[in-house]
């Protein structure tokens, strides 16, 4: 079972930053990709950025420019950076792991962070 615990989270105003940090319980080179996704209320998750083992990244077009996502092998950690932030960028936001298939092959999920972008 892989724990995923989200920081980050809080209240900016409008063209302000976060970054939001998604720390793993095992090393990260036993995950395919890890990702963020996001909620709306009353809406399905949907996909902000994810990276592979490989490195590669991969963007939501809504995010694209503003929000970079990177890791850190040495501490298992997944990062989101969010740079010019807008009011429809607020919504709960979740760090998601896809587990290599030798191990279960499953994905995982974290408890997820509140993000409000506010004046």
């Amino acid at each position: 079972q892989v724990q995923l615990v989200e920081s980050g989270g809080g209240l900016v105003q409008p063209g302000g930053s976060l970054r939001l940090s998604c720390a793993a319980s095992e090393s990260i080179f036993n995950f395919n990709t890890m990702n963020w996704y996001r909620q709306y209320p009353g809406k399905q998750r949907e996909l902000v950025a994810s990276i592979t083992s490989g490195g590669k990244t991969n963007y939501g077009d809504s995010v694209k420019g503003r929000f970079t996502i990177s890791r850190d092998n040495a501490k298992n950690t997944v990062y989101l950076q969010m740079n010019s932030l807008k009011t429809e960028d607020t919504a709960v936001y979740y760090c998601s792991v896809v587990r290599i298939a030798r191990l279960d092959g499953g994905r995982y999920w974290g408890q997820g962070t509140q993000v409000t972008v506010s004046s």
